[in-house]
């Protein structure tokens, strides 16, 4: 049984056309304009909205409609002709026609192509442009249409197109009492006729469409709307009795508008149009689309709103963003939300959600060519969410083109638990997603849980297990942070200490009015200064503090806490004293009395003072070891240097000068200043838990020296590795003073704890490279002032050396990828919480990921081209077009 053989609709309609074309002897017809010449331009992220339509349109028009000679272009203006009369010969005319009959006024458009049409049997001339100074838009005072030169009778038709109906909306609509009572039009009849116009001069209403069409109808009667015009404004039912069904002459007229508006073509060319401008409107949708979720991205901004229905007030960011283009922007407004069809808006959340994917996807794409390859080491820590899901944030360090120590943001993965081996898995996953294994790992950092740096099940021992030369560095800066939070908790000085600022926050910090009447007190000390002089005025002086709650994981807040202690210190004094005379406040009014005592006491002053101090030389190292760019062996140093100074702070002289800075605090506050050769008598504790000893040994004995070698033991034992192999190999990498710690033999031996990324070859070659390497540094006055590894990658990178001196290059890049801190996977967290807030607690692990990489990666965002994000977003599923720029 043969097949039988199918036929397309499409190659019947050419063959069709080009039959009847032969007949009347017209050229060839242009093959279809493909969808990538036509939406080439939407891509460009730098056009304006009306460039983006303009583009598009002025390649559709000039590419698709072909050139005809005089003879077909009478045939089809035959065809286009607005007479019903007129015998059509086009296919589909009479299915176009019904798809135009309306009741409803279509609304004239400036850009709209306009072709004219006119009977058969007369001339009609296509360039006519009629002055429309000349015509009246009051339509009082407008001459009937068929007492115009037929042969300017399109060109005035098109004039008055141009004008639209009078519709005067701010007259002031004179009132006619009819039947005894007071009547007049109703400007709101605008809205529900679009067709309606208004005579000020006659106070009457006309059809506007029927003044243009109705003369070709051949109608008799009913020409109220049309001559004399329509005032019964009681009787509101003629307007829409004069609509009519949809054979009356209002709908035929309206049909004849909206044909008249709308160009007229073959059916091959229609089709192939249609096809086309269907698949620029719907690129240029998506490419608007797209430009509002790349806005919502970078801002972190939520998407959707809580109703989303056309009759909601706030649509959501998205819809209410993209509204704001088409309000502003006609070629926005032409293809997008009440313009685009209903299967096709490109509004859904899920394609917000995949557009987003397709951001992300981009963003992390420009991520790993800026990685090229390289060596890099991993940053891990996990956190819950707000809606209490187990989140695991990863970041790469790696050493880009330029030479320059960068921490990126990878992704973020949910967890259903914190174990080594599960957070090992997930991410392996998220590695293997972009392309990279474990071999390219040269390091890990986390902080210091168990699950972490577990010497047998730990996530380290894991690692190291794939990948030997992965050395893992406990976090520097969290490091920090248990040191110090040990010597508070450890202390009995610091633990009474801290536990006074606490008390103190209770009481004031928890109330509303206590803190304003703080910010007074603040503020007019401040004018009272500035009057006598005794402070500074500047930008970025004098700023309003506040008392934030020191917390055990906050890094850097307890020094925040006790230096804005001491800066407030006469505000809050004052504000005790005033709380503490109240005896309205009940309660409140004895903790203020009691607080007031220990707060005005020596031993209180001698603490703050003391921490301050102390806490202040780690806060320097703190902030330094959260710097991204920070490498190991600064960090190092860094340590050594905070080290030596608490080391100078317990001499002789360092006790001299905190001490007298403490006595100068004291006189300007008028706070009493105990007698060092007397016996101590505690303020706020019964004495017998106190060795009966006198002041100065007590406030620099137990409590100054006790602080300060209690701090040193702390650092000593939680950077304990500083003291490996490894680090001390590493050091001699250093640049400062002229490389003054440059050991070769160090180096060399460094290169051993890396076997995989050295050759034999090589590690034979080493020593002569760096000696070459050594030379040329000291030579060259560039790197004269270079201090950090960092600044000597860069200038390697900046003076071509680093292709000299790879193999040198090559370990230096091994040293400076070592991670210092997790601060980077911090701030992930801190980014987190922004954007999937209280609000947003359900967001979606996926869409999560590709909110939080557009958002901090946003460096890469900006860079990512909209015709990527279109091409990937076509390719992710089957699209109801399949143009790809």
């Amino acid at each position: 049984m043969k097949k039988r053989k199918t036929v397309d609709l499409k190659s019947l309609w050419e063959k069709a056309s080009k039959t009847r074309k032969v007949e009347l002897g017209s050229t060839s017809i242009p093959e279809p304009v493909a969808v990538t010449s036509v939406v080439g331009s939407v891509a460009q992220p730098q056009d304006p909205p009306s460039v983006v339509l303009e583009t598009i349109v002025s390649q559709v028009h000039n590419e698709s409609i072909p050139s005809v000679d005089h003879e077909i272009a009478s045939r089809e203006l035959e065809i286009a002709s607005n007479d019903p009369n007129t015998a059509t010969t086009e296919l589909g005319e009479e299915q176009e026609q019904q798809q135009h009959r309306s009741g409803e006024f279509t609304e004239p458009s400036t850009w709209s192509p306009i072709r004219d049409g006119d009977d058969s049997g007369d001339e009609s001339n296509d360039e006519a442009i009629y002055d429309i100074d000349r015509l009246s838009h009051d339509p009082g005072n407008r001459i009937p249409i068929k007492r115009y030169n037929v042969n300017e009778r399109n060109s005035v038709i098109r004039a008055f197109i141009a004008l639209g109906p009078c519709q005067p909306w701010d007259h002031d609509f004179p009132i006619r009492y009819i039947g005894g009572k007071p009547r007049r039009f109703v400007p709101d009849w605008f809205h529900q006729f679009r067709w309606l116009e208004y005579s000020v001069q006659k106070d009457t209403a006309f059809c506007f469409v029927c003044y243009l069409f109705k003369h070709k109808l051949n109608s008799s009667g009913g020409d109220a709307f049309v001559t004399t015009g329509f005032r019964n404004w009681h009787m509101k039912s003629r307007i829409t009795k004069h609509c009519g069904s949809v054979n009356s002459f209002h709908n035929m007229a309206q049909e004849k508008y909206n044909l008249f508006i709308t160009p007229k073509r073959s059916i091959v060319e229609k089709f192939a149009t249609i096809n086309e401008n269907d698949k620029a409107d719907y690129m240029s949708r998506l490419s608007y689309s797209i430009q509002c979720a790349k806005y919502l991205l970078r801002q972190g901004l939520a998407s959707r709103g809580h109703d989303e229905s056309e009759n909601s007030l706030n649509k959501g960011n998205f819809k209410e963003l993209l509204n704001m283009l088409a309000k502003n922007f006609e070629e926005v407004g032409r293809v997008v939300l009440k313009n685009a069809p209903k299967n096709c808006k490109m509004t859904s959340p899920e394609i917000q959600r995949q557009i987003a994917n397709c951001c992300a996807k981009e963003t992390t794409k420009l991520l790993m060519e800026d990685l090229g390859g390289n060596y890099f080491a991993i940053l891990a820590d996990e956190s819950s969410d707000v809606y209490q899901n187990e989140q695991l944030a990863l970041c790469l360090r790696y050493v880009d083109k330029k030479g320059r120590v960068v921490e990126r943001f990878l992704g973020i993965v949910h967890v259903e638990s914190t174990t080594s081996l599960t957070l090992k898995i997930a991410i392996e996953k998220l590695l293997m997603e972009h392309n990279l294994s474990w071999s390219m790992v040269r390091g890990q950092g986390y902080d210091g849980a168990s699950n972490m740096k577990g010497h047998v099940n730990g996530l380290k021992k894991l690692i190291m297990d794939e990948c030997p030369s992965a050395f893992y560095v406990h976090c520097f800066a969290h490091q920090l942070q248990l040191s110090l939070v040990a010597v508070a908790k450890e202390n009995p000085d610091c633990i009474w200490f801290f536990d006074q600022v606490r008390f103190l926050l209770n009481l004031i910090g928890n109330s509303c009015k206590k803190a304003q009447m703080l910010r007074e007190a603040q503020a007019q000390r401040i004018l009272e200064a500035l009057e006598f002089d005794d402070i500074q005025t500047g930008k970025g002086l004098n700023q309003e503090m506040g008392l934030g709650r020191p917390g055990d994981t906050r890094w850097g807040s307890h020094y925040k806490t006790v230096m804005h202690l001491l800066s407030l210190y006469p505000s809050i004094r004052k504000v005790l004293t005033k709380v503490g005379d109240d005896r309205s406040q009940g309660v409140e009014c004895a903790h203020a009395q009691t607080m007031l005592t220990i707060f005005r006491s020596y031993e209180f002053v001698f603490m703050a003072h003391l921490m301050q101090t102390v806490l202040g030389f780690t806060a320097d190292l703190n902030y330094a070891l959260q710097k991204r760019d920070q490498d190991i062996v600064n960090a190092v140093e860094l340590i050594s240097l905070t080290k030596l100074q608490l080391h100078q702070l317990r001499e002789d002289q360092g006790w001299e000068d905190f001490l007298k800075e403490v006595e100068s605090f004291c006189v300007k506050n008028k706070i009493k200043i105990p007698d060092m050769d007397i016996f101590y008598k505690p303020v706020g504790r019964d004495r017998r838990f106190f060795v009966q000893i006198k002041n100065l040994h007590r406030y620099r004995v137990d409590m100054f020296l006790s602080i300060i070698d209690r701090q040193l033991l702390e650092l000593n034992e939680r950077f304990s590795e500083v003291n490996t192999e490894l680090l001390v190999c590493m050091a001699a990498f250093s640049p400062i003073d002229s490389f003054a710690a440059f050991d070769k033999d160090k180096l060399v031996k460094l290169a051993g704890f890396y076997p995989n990324d050295f050759s034999l070859l090589e590690l034979r070659h080493l020593p002569t490279s760096l000696t070459l390497y050594i030379n040329d540094m000291l030579a060259d006055e560039r790197f004269n002032n270079v201090k950090t590894l960092a600044e000597l990658s860069v200038k390697l990178v900046e003076t071509n050396k680093y292709d000299r001196h790879q193999i040198v290059y090559k370990l230096l890049k091994l040293v400076i990828v070592l991670p210092v801190a997790t601060a980077s996977v911090e701030r992930v967290f801190s980014v987190m919480n922004y954007v999937k807030n209280k609000l947003r607690n359900k967001l979606g692990d996926q869409y999560l990921n590709d909110c939080l990489v557009t958002f901090i990666e946003r460096e890469f965002f900006l860079q990512v081209q909209d015709k990527n994000i279109i091409n990937r977003f076509q390719a992710m599923k089957e699209r109801r077009f399949k143009g790809r720029l």
